[in-house]
């Protein structure tokens, strides 16, 4: 019994050690990737790597693996899920996701303010990249930015009604002109305005492009 334990620890050993080689290899390879995907979401000296550590071996390896993130040139990189803002976390699984955009995942991912604190084409970017996402699977988005409601297949807009004792709150889906009109406001924050209109409307045309 001891020489089949002795065999069998062998064996447990060498079939871990080649789990935790092909994680090595794949954690570097995902690093670089979402770390090229960040880049692009308004996180340019962000960087992604992955920490691979002994454990005693059980059903998955002998590995603890755990993903850390380096915000800006300078800081620590420190464990994702306490070294990152609300609005850098919803962008590093965003980055994850289209990274794993062609595998098996989620059937629907939220996120909520996945925009926070960025703008311009960084916006235009983020938008791309759950227009990308939405190919595979069911995304929802809040956002208070035009460039990622214009990508989006389906523009759903909260609206609130005052019958001057209750006040309700419901979605309404928005079709083409209210469409223009709605991403109009959320550009210049006005109702009637040419020049917003039109740039609702190239924005529109730049996500049916892609």
């Amino acid at each position: 019994l001891q020489a089949e334990q002795a065999k069998l620890r062998a064996e447990l050993t060498d079939l871990a050690g080649k789990i935790t080689q092909a994680r090595t290899k794949a954690g570097k390879k995902l690093g670089a990737a979402v770390t090229s995907e960040l880049t692009a979401l308004a996180m340019p000296h962000a960087v992604l790597t992955t920490q691979i550590s002994p454990i005693e071996p059980g059903p998955h390896g002998a590995d603890d693996v755990e993903l850390l993130l380096q915000p800006h040139a300078g800081a620590p990189a420190r464990p994702v899920q306490r070294g990152a803002s609300g609005g850098e976390l919803s962008r590093v699984m965003l980055a994850i996701e289209v990274v794993f955009a062609h595998t098996d995942g989620a059937p629907t991912f939220v996120f909520d303010e996945v925009d926070a604190g960025v703008g311009g084409k960084a916006a235009v970017e983020i938008g791309r990249r759950l227009a990308k996402l939405a190919r595979t699977a069911q995304v929802i988005v809040v956002t208070h930015l035009p460039q990622v409601a214009a990508f989006a297949d389906r523009h759903y807009v909260v609206r609130k009604s005052d019958d001057g004792s209750i006040t309700r709150s419901g979605l309404l889906r928005l079709e083409d002109a209210d469409r223009i009109e709605e991403l109009a406001r959320m550009l210049a924050g006005l109702d009637e305005s040419a020049t917003a209109r039109a740039h609702a409307e190239e924005l529109l045309a730049t996500a049916a492009a892609d």
